[in-house]
């Protein structure tokens, strides 16, 4: 660097000019010579050149002042404080970060640049609403780790000898010859909680004799229980008997597995081990709808709690909404704020049948939606509206708006599309509801039950108490899908699965797991602990709020629905008048269809709103078209 340029550089080191002021000098300085050539006399042409000449030796020496720019902090005194300095304030770039443009003695070290802070935690996000931020919150939300789950415990305990087994069915044997039924074992199958002796009995034995020596088995074998049945496809009878020391199913060793990792159907289930130990899971979508009965202690709500858990797991809150119904509050208040809820943790009965009568009508709305794209359940539907949305294409339909001579006038609406989220509602206790709103409940489960499938909308009933007056005809007769844990009597196992074995039960995760078609197959839940719950929902809670549907729990008169209603001039009908007259009035078309889509409402409480506003004066009777005028003029045209 030539030496005439150090000069300068130490004036604006000693000047502590900014960056900013640094730039003004060429200005100030251009405009003060071009005055003093004015005065003079001297050609612009000669001003001009030595101007130029002057810039380009102010502009190579700022840029070998920035190389030599350093952030350099302050001295510190022995005591650990900065030294305290006489300088001026830095300029307004300083304090944003901008470089300083002080430049350290020859003899300071050069010190290295400080790191920089660090980045503040981005806040909770909050309820989203369009389709883009939908999207950017599913890309950020990430699925529970299996870390939160207790790990398997290997429990040599629980492992039993293959001499141990055999001697075990000689004894079966010798009991059943005492009791008159000849027969052999010919397989022996054990298991984490129980072990099933195979016996092929002898020509002539009934099933049904050996069926009915279960509590003399069980008495004669030591054991606390003993089921007998059929095994289904083979010629033999099962007889089960508890193992003396029994193994634990975690659910962790469950969501690991393959099968359920790597499932293509998004509501699977881990409902436990079988007999031999093999994970067994259940698809909620094709069952559609599952019954769940059980005492106390017999692991029901173990059981409600892995199945959150199995679609908490596997699914954001843009595929799955859940809408979960607690009378006892004990049991699913630990998932109030986990942001798949559709609304706050019912405990009310009242606002059970709310919620219930909310799930009907939004399986009502989905069923037009869907007959709008000609598509025929919820996979369909969210496969043509994304293929819909990729396009980027408007989708428009012809609504029917009134007539005029006759003709019927039809206007294009655009359709608002988005993907449909599963819903499941799952309601820990059944009696309590049946006990206080016996009728609207049964009405509402039955109607879901029959028809929601499509829609994606599905039910999970459970139950301390399954006697008929809980589990009526027509409730179980829309369940196919059943599961019965522990049951006190024959006659709650026969309700509940249509045959007796559920007495006969261990509790602590012990099943009977009734599916569609088929004979009950006997099933070991897993186990999951208060801590393990907590630690997965405080990671979701962690992750943004949920998106609570207002309308769920709120309670909407019965001719909303579409149902029989009377006169709409009524004080609660007021409001809603209002806006069927601003409607009327601020789009100027009048029509019974058009009220009821617009307010979302039934035909009845439109019509309704029609006949008064016809009585008020507010529109004309129809003509022979069908047609209506309005008779309160147009302000707009007016105006």
């Amino acid at each position: 660097m030539p030496a005439f340029y150090q000069p300068l550089i130490n004036g604006l080191n000693v000047a502590r000019l900014s960056y900013l002021e640094y730039l003004m000098l060429p200005a100030v300085f251009a405009a003060a010579v071009f005055g003093l050539a004015y005065t003079l006399g001297i050609p612009f042409h000669v001003v001009r050149h030595w101007i130029n000449a002057t810039l380009r030796f102010v502009r190579d020496a700022a840029l070998f002042v920035r190389r030599k720019i350093r952030r350099v902090p302050a001295p510190k005194t022995d005591a650990g404080e900065p030294e305290p300095s006489d300088e001026l304030p830095q300029s307004l770039f300083a304090e944003q970060g901008e470089l300083n443009l002080d430049v350290p003695p020859e003899s300071a070290p050069v010190q290295p640049l400080p790191k920089p802070a660090a980045a503040k935690q981005p806040a909770k996000p909050s309820p989203l609403k369009s389709i883009r931020e939908q999207r950017e919150y599913a890309k950020n939300f990430h699925l529970p780790k299996l870390d939160f789950l207790a790990k398997p415990k290997a429990d040599k305990d629980a492992a039993v000898s293959r001499d141990y087994l055999e001697k075990r069915a000689r004894q079966l044997e010798n009991v059943l010859a005492e009791y008159g039924v000849k027969g052999e074992i010919v397989n022996v199958r054990p298991g984490p909680v129980v072990t099933l002796f195979e016996l092929e009995p002898a020509p002539g034995i009934k099933t049904t004799r050996v069926i009915n020596l279960a509590d003399d088995i069980a008495r004669s074998m030591s054991a606390v229980s003993v089921r007998i049945a059929v095994v289904p496809g083979q010629s033999v009878i099962g007889i089960e008997m508890p193992n003396e020391k029994r193994a634990d199913v975690y659910l962790k060793e469950l969501l690991s597995c393959d099968d359920f990792k790597n499932a293509a159907k998004p509501l699977m289930l881990a409902l436990g081990k079988d007999i031999g130990g093999k994970p067994t899971f259940a698809d909620l979508a094709k069952m559609p709808h599952l019954l769940v009965a059980g005492t106390t202690g017999s692991g029901k709500s173990v059981a409600i709690n892995t199945m959150i858990l199995s679609l908490l797991y596997r699914l954001t809150p843009q595929q799955v909404r859940l809408i979960l119904v607690d009378p006892k509050m004990l049991e699913l208040s630990v998932y109030n704020g986990i942001p798949h809820l559709l609304t706050p943790v019912v405990t009310e009965p009242k606002k059970a049948v709310l919620a219930l009568n909310w799930a009907v009508r939004e399986m009502d709305d989905r069923y037009r939606q869907m007959s709008e794209l000609g598509v025929r359940n919820i996979d369909g539907y969210n496969a043509k509206v994304k293929e819909l949305l990729a396009s980027k294409q408007p989708v428009v339909r012809s609504v029917l708006t009134g007539y005029e001579d006759g003709v019927p006038q039809y206007e294009d609406q655009e359709l608002n599309l988005k993907p449909f989220p599963y819903i499941v509602v799952i309601v820990d206790e059944m009696a309590d509801l049946m006990i206080t709103a016996g009728k609207e409940i049964e009405v509402a489960v039955q109607r879901i039950a029959q028809k929601a499938r499509a829609a994606g909308i599905h039910l999970i009933l459970a139950t301390q108490r399954p006697s008929v007056d809980v589990i009526t005809g027509t409730i179980k007769s829309n369940f196919p899908e059943r599961i019965s844990f522990r049951l006190t009597t024959k006659i709650d196992s026969r309700t509940i699965l249509g045959e007796q074995g559920a007495e006969q039960l261990l509790g602590r995760g012990d099943m009977l797991y009734l599916a569609q078609g088929q004979r009950p197959v006997r099933l070991h839940g897993p186990f999951v602990s208060d801590d393990e719950v907590a630690d997965v929902v405080a990671y979701l809670k962690a992750q943004g709020a949920p998106e609570y549907e207002d309308s769920v729990v709120e309670e909407i008169p019965e001719s909303a629905d579409g149902g029989e209603s009377g006169p709409a001039d009524d004080g609660g009908d007021a409001s809603l008048y209002d806006k069927a007259v601003a409607i009327i009035l601020r789009d100027r078309k009048v029509s019974t269809s058009y009220i009821q889509r617009q307010l979302r409402i039934g035909y009845n409480r439109a019509a309704d709103l029609i006949d008064l506003m016809e009585k008020e004066g507010v529109i004309s009777a129809p003509n022979h078209a069908g047609k209506r005028e309005i008779l309160v003029p147009d302000n707009r045209q007016a105006s």
